[in-house]
């Protein structure tokens, strides 16, 4: 074996909430902590960034004064075992801009833009996590062969802990809850 192929030590041992907080942002950066392993995610296109960056100021400006949208952050579902997701789009009360880790309380609604390799952790694990979190709504977002996305929206059902199926929306979203928004995908 040679020393390329020697993994780094943190790839080995699970990572507590404090040693990744004091980690830099670059650090951070494209990895997420799941039961406090790291797991690495694979680059995104320049099309699932721009769908999601889209859809952010659109949820952004529909959000009004109290909440905010915004890409590419850490949400801390769990201390123990660390659990990081860090979902392609998040939107989050406004007053907790400075407020670090981000909590579920502090968010309202996940989006994940599905793309090869994610599909399962997308459509499955992610969905379970943010429910049992407590995240009230969570958009998944499928890039089809056609260019034209199919949104799919869960609404958290509270007795459960699980999400129930929203509206489906195939090139423009014109979504009521969690607020007005309207946009057209089959654009981008």
């Amino acid at each position: 074996m040679t020393a390329e192929m020697v993994a780094p030590a943190w790839m080995h041992t699970q990572i507590s909430a404090e040693q990744y907080d004091s980690w830099s942002e670059e650090q951070c950066a494209g990895i997420e902590i799941v039961d406090g392993m790291v797991v690495v995610s694979p680059s995104a296109s320049k099309r699932h960034n721009r769908l999601a960056r889209i859809l952010a100021n659109a949820l952004d400006t529909a959000a009004g004064p109290d909440w905010n949208a915004d890409t590419d952050f850490d949400v801390r579902l769990q201390d123990v075992p660390l659990t990081n997701r860090r979902p392609d789009v998040i939107v989050y009360r406004a007053e907790t801009i400075d407020l670090t880790p981000t909590r579920p309380e502090h968010v309202l609604l996940v989006v994940e833009v599905v793309s090869p390799g994610s599909e399962t952790t997308d459509r499955i694990v992610k969905v379970d996590q943010y429910a049992k979190a407590g995240i009230p709504f969570y958009w998944r977002i499928e890039q089809a062969v056609t260019g034209v996305p199919i949104v799919y929206t869960y609404v958290l059902d509270p007795a459960t802990k699980g999400y129930r199926d929203g509206e489906m929306f195939t090139g423009v979203i014109k979504a009521a809850v969690p607020f007005s928004v309207t946009l057209d995908l089959g654009s981008i």
